[in-house]
């Protein structure tokens, strides 16, 4: 049996066509030789059925659900099927033990615990009267050099707010 399957799987060996029987074609080239014989023969072609587990396998209609059942890739396309499922099962039961890891943040405590006001560009004071802030007294902070002012827009012209300008 071994020598059968060692004998399968030498490239050089010589299978005959299943279009034409004339042909023989060395194992490593018979794919591509099924493509372009299958072309040249189309009648033939219509009368062949391909092994859903071995393209290499070209069967006459009529005997391709005999031929699934005992098609001897079948046995090593189910093999893979079940090792992927056995896998597939343990990557699940891995990712099902992990456990989120303890958070010490507290955003509600920090909002409270606040004492500056948020930035907001081109306000002065900002205090929302549903902000925990708005119970603080707030102070304008200046931080610019005298005789200096913030801009009042943009350094830069947004497309949709051209004023009114077209180009």
């Amino acid at each position: 049996m071994e020598e059968t399957y060692t004998d399968s799987l030498d490239p050089e060996k010589l299978l005959q066509c299943p279009y034409d029987k004339n042909h023989q074609i060395r194992a490593c080239r018979f794919p591509y030789h099924l493509i372009k014989c299958r072309k040249n023969h189309p009648d033939v072609a219509s009368k062949l059925a391909t092994c859903p587990f071995n393209a290499r396998h070209q069967v006459p209609r009529a005997e391709i659900s005999h031929h699934i059942s005992s098609c001897d890739d079948r046995s090593c396309i189910e093999q893979d099927v079940v090792n992927q499922t056995r896998s597939l099962r343990q990557e699940t039961l891995a990712e099902s033990t992990w456990q989120c890891p303890p958070c010490d943040e507290d955003w509600d405590k920090d909002l409270w615990e606040q004492t500056s006001t948020p930035f907001v560009w081109g306000t002065t004071h900002y205090c929302d009267n549903n902000s925990p802030a708005n119970n603080i007294v707030m102070e304008h902070k200046n931080n610019l050099a005298s005789g200096m002012r913030v801009p009042k827009s943009l350094p830069y012209v947004l497309p949709w707010k051209n004023n009114g300008n077209t180009q």
